[in-house]
C-alpha cells in the first residue's frame, strides 16, 4: 500500500500547497506548528474537504484528481480516520462499537481475527462495557480497534494523545508502537509532540505555514540546524540503530553497540544482537576538547563538529559526526567563544542520558565505523 498525495487548497487567507508520499507499512509523522495546515492535509486526504486542485492517490487508484473530475466519497475510500477524542457510541457497548465499522466491509473480520485484536490492545475484559465506564486511554484503544476492524488501506491519526494525560499516554504508546510493528498498512500520524515523533515514526513530513518544509527519516530531518526553529530545540536531538552488545547484571547496565562505537545504559531487558533505536537528546550531551578522566559519566566518545548554528539566544547548535551518526549538542556561546570550536574540531562528548526509544527486533549486529583520528 503506498499514497501519493498533492494538493493545493486555500481556506480563507491560509493557503496549502503540499507534496509528499508515504510507502508501504510504518509510520509517517506529519509535524509542525499549530496552524502548519495538518489537520487540513489529513481531512482532504480523508474527503473530508475537497482540495481545489491536484490529487490523492491510494495504493494505484485515485481518490481524488481535479483533473479527472475523481473525487471518492469519504466512505469508499477504505481509509480509518482516528480523531483525538474517541467518538465512541455511548449507547453501544465496547463489543458493538468495535464492530460498527467491520459492518461495511466486503470481507469482515473472522471472529478469530476480532479476538486477536482485542487481545493486542488489551481490550477484551472491556467489550461487555459502555463507553461512559472506560478511561480516556481505554476508549482510544477501542477507537483504534474500531479503525482497524474497518480493514483500511489507510490509518489517520490526529493528534490521537492530545487529550491524555502523561499516565494515559504511556498506557497507549506501546499499543500504537505494536501497531506500527506489527500491520503493513502505511500510517499517518499527526502530531505537535516532537517526543511522540522521535518515538513512534520512521519518517517525518515537516509542515510550516502550509507547506513541506522537509521531509525524510526522523534522524535525518531532525538533525537539521536549519530546521531547529520548526521541530523545537528543547527536546532537539538524534534517534538512531543499536545492537545489545552485553549485560552486566552485576552493576545493572546494559552496553550497546550503534556505528560510532558502544554506550553503557540503565539495565534494558533484551537478548544479545536484540536491534533498538536510542535516542540523545542535545541538551544531555557536554563536549570537552581534552578527553575527561575522573567523571562520573559512562559514556565518553570521540565526536568532529560537522556543522553550527548561533541562534539569538547566545546559545550554539551542533552537529556532531560519531562514526556514521549525527550526535546534537547546545551550548553557550560563551562557551563556544572560551574553548575555540569551529567546523571540524576534535571533542568528546560527554553524554549524560540516553533513552530506548524503540525495540526493532533481532538483526545482524551494527558493527561501528572508526573514522575518527586519534587525539
Amino acid at each position: 500500500m503506498s499514497l501519493s498525495v498533492s494538493i493545493n487548497h486555500k481556506a480563507g487567507d491560509f493557503d496549502l500547497d503540499l507534496a509528499f508520499d508515504l510507502e508501504a507499512g510504518g509510520l509517517t509523522a506529519l509535524f509542525g506548528p499549530s496552524g502548519a495546515g495538518k489537520s487540513l492535509a489529513i481531512n482532504a486526504i480523508a474527503g473530508l474537504i475537497t482540495p481545489q486542485e491536484g490529487h490523492i492517490e491510494l495504493d494505484g487508484k485515485l481518490l481524488y484528481c481535479s483533473k479527472k473530475g475523481i473525487n471518492i466519497p469519504t466512505h469508499r475510500r477504505k481509509i480509518a480516520y482516528m480523531f483525538q477524542d474517541s467518538r465512541l457510541f455511548p449507547h453501544m457497548t465496547i463489543s458493538k462499537n468495535l464492530l460498527f465499522g467491520a459492518k461495511r466491509c466486503t470481507s469482515p473480520p473472522t471472529q478469530d481475527e476480532i479476538d486477536t485484536l482485542t487481545k493486542l490492545l488489551d481490550i477484551t475484559h472491556l467489550l461487555d462495557r459502555y463507553p461512559a465506564h472506560l478511561s480516556g486511554g481505554e476508549k482510544q484503544r477501542v477507537a483504534l480497534g474500531r479503525a482497524l476492524l474497518s480493514n483500511p488501506s489507510l490509518i489517520l491519526l490526529d493528534e490521537p494523545l492530545a487529550a491524555l494525560d502523561q499516565g494515559r499516554k504511556r498506557e497507549i504508546l506501546p499499543h500504537l508502537e505494536r501497531l506500527r510493528d506489527e500491520s503493513n498498512i502505511p500510517i499517518l500520524y499527526v502530531s505537535h509532540s516532537i517526543s511522540e515523533v522521535t518515538r513512534l515514526a520512521d519518517h517525518l513530513v515537516l509542515l510550516n505555514q502550509g507547506k513541506v518544509a522537509a521531509q525524510g527519516s526522523v534522524h535525518d530531518v531532525m538533525n537539521r540546524l536549519d530546521l531547529f526553529p520548526l521541530t523545537g530545540r528543547f527536546e532537539a536531538g538524534t534517534a538512531f540503530p543499536a545492537t545489545i552488545l552485553a549485560q552486566d547484571s552485576e552493576n545493572g547496565m546494559t552496553e550497546v553497540q550503534f556505528d560510532g562505537g558502544t554506550l553503557w545504559l540503565t539495565s534494558l531487558a533484551g537478548n544479545i544482537d536484540e536491534a533498538i533505536r536510542l535516542r540523545i537528546r542535545a541538551r544531555d550531551v557536554m563536549l570537552a576538547t581534552i578527553k575527561p578522566e575522573a567523571i562520573s559519566a559512562n559514556n565518553i566518545l570521540p565526536v568532529n563538529i560537522e556543522d553550527w548554528r548561533m541562534d539569538a539566544n547566545q546559545h550554539v547548535d551542533i552537529q556532531l559526526s560519531c562514526g556514521a551518526i549525527k550526535l546534537m549538542a547546545r551550548i553557550t556561546t560563551k562557551s563556544w567563544k572560551r574553548l575555540k570550536l569551529g567546523k571540524g574540531s576534535k571533542l568528546f562528548a560527554i553524554i549524560k542520558s540516553v533513552s530506548l526509544d524503540r525495540r526493532l527486533g533481532n538483526q545482524p549486529r551494527i558493527q561501528p565505523h572508526n573514522t575518527h583520528d586519534k587525539h
